[in-house]
């Protein structure tokens, strides 16, 4: 059983920066990619950035230039920082550790971006 925590989220102005922290349980996480997904109230749940066991990563486009995903892996840790935030970026942001039929969820973490 993995679990995920996530961290770091607030209110923050357009503009400003946050990092995001999720911490995994289990001896498992150095081998799978992990991911951080969003879901914006009204909207459905979307990928955000994506990180190989490797460390190879990948955004969606509205995040690119903007967003930076990185894991320390002795760290059991995954991290999502975020600058030049907009508020269109207000969600709640999930770690995700896509294994299995479901794969595992953190709880979520709140990010505003708000004046």
């Amino acid at each position: 059983q993995v679990q995920l925590v996530e961290s770091g989220g607030g209110l923050v102005q357009p503009g400003g920066s946050l990092t995001l922290s999720c911490a995994a349980s289990g001896s498992i996480f150095r081998f799978y990619a992990m991911t951080w997904y969003r879901q914006a109230p009204g909207k459905e749940r979307e990928l955000v950035a994506a990180i190989t066991s490797g460390g190879i990563t990948n955004y969606i486009d509205s995040v690119k230039g903007r967003f930076t995903i990185s894991r320390d892996n002795a760290k059991n840790t995954v991290y999502l920082q975020m600058n030049s935030l907009k508020p269109e970026d207000t969600a709640v942001y999930y770690c995700s550790l896509p294994l299995g039929e479901h794969g595992y969820w953190g709880q979520g973490t709140q990010v505003t971006v708000s004046s």
